[in-house]
């Protein structure tokens, strides 16, 4: 497949179901990616391209943040920016990132300002500015955009007749779906150790950016 096809929307907004439903019609994609951050502030695209080779499609954190690059360097892909009613969105974006003080969040939200429960204001302000723009960068080119809100029973039929696809004969992939299930207390205990080490690894990352790098991406 000659064509790319980019996913636009912010996390939570239905990333996970479209990933599994562009994998079932054939693409390889690649989805979130952290060690992308530091090569996005420091503009090395060369870096940048190396992690998506390979792939005919990239959805999820970062590649929503460039997507004006990545339409210069593959011209004639698709776009599509999947939706979300913004309190339903909020919420779930809240709940998501928590307390986990993520770099990625920091650059995309603004230094300081990662964290959705502290700062709903700003959060829902970067989120409605992101899809705007978006519709604005492509309003003289319709056919390359694909608007579409997966709460509204919307899915294989947009995508398939955007992508030009066949319909696959099973099931839309709603995926990551909140689900509560119990977990013992092992399985907490190496929850809560993990997300230790997590937040450690990341609060280094914010110090490094901080200190040699910075938060505008070049």
């Amino acid at each position: 497949m000659d064509t790319k096809v980019i996913g636009l929307g912010f996390q939570k907004t239905g990333t996970s179901s479209l990933r599994e439903a562009l994998k079932i019609l054939g693409f390889k994609v690649k989805d979130t990616s952290q060690r992308a951050l530091l090569p996005i502030l420091r503009g090395n695209d060369k870096r940048i391209k190396r992690i998506l080779e390979g792939f005919n499609a990239f959805e999820d954190t970062p590649w929503y943040m460039i997507y004006e690059k990545l339409d210069n360097w593959y011209p004639n892909s698709k776009f599509i920016l999947t939706i979300r009613e913004e309190k339903d969105w909020f919420k779930s974006v809240d709940r998501h990132i928590g307390d986990l003080k993520n770099p990625m969040h920091e650059w995309i939200y603004g230094k300081g300002k990662g964290l959705p429960k502290n700062n709903k204001k700003n959060t829902i302000e970067v989120y409605n500015n992101h899809n705007k723009k978006v519709m604005e960068y492509f309003k003289d080119r319709p056919k390359d955009l694909l608007i579409i809100d997966f709460s509204k029973n919307q899915g294989w039929k947009e995508i398939c007749d955007f992508l030009n696809k066949s319909i696959p004969n099973q099931k839309f992939p709603h995926a990551n779906k909140t689900k509560e299930t119990k977990k013992t207390l092992i399985q907490k205990k190496i929850r809560s150790f993990k997300l230790y080490r997590k937040k450690i690894k990341y609060i280094m990352k914010i110090k490094y950016i901080d200190l040699f790098i910075g938060w505008n991406n070049s």
